[in-house]
């Protein structure tokens, strides 16, 4: 499961902004997850909620926006965002495409509370 390790890297980032800010607990984490990033948003949050016991995190919400697909065409050279299972561009046909958005995994946000 390698959502459980995403969770450990994300557990460092806050902890290094608790102890730098004197926090007394997190509140929320906001993230970014692309639709294509082989993140699983329901193995994530478990993973969080197993992570979180015992930490200043102990009660933080977990957002996961999940960001969708969006590819320029190596043809036409416009901006789509793939429909279903299929990468062919709308306007042109061509399977050539590069991925702009939808392979990320950000922290966007943590809450704390001082």
């Amino acid at each position: 499961m390698h959502e459980l390790s995403l969770v450990a890297s994300l557990f460092e980032i806050v902890d290094r902004h608790v102890r730098e800010r004197k926090a007394l607990r997190v509140t929320r984490l906001r993230l970014k997850v692309g639709r294509l990033s082989g993140v699983v948003p329901d193995l994530l949050e478990s993973a969080f909620d197993a992570y979180k016991k015992g930490t200043k995190a102990e009660t933080a919400r977990l957002e996961i926006a999940i960001v969708p697909v969006k590819a320029r065409c190596r043809a036409c050279r416009r901006v789509f965002r793939p429909e279903g299972d299929s990468f062919r561009c709308p306007h042109c046909g061509s399977d050539r495409w590069t991925m702009l958005e939808g392979a990320d995994f950000v922290l966007e946000k943590i809450e704390i509370e001082i």
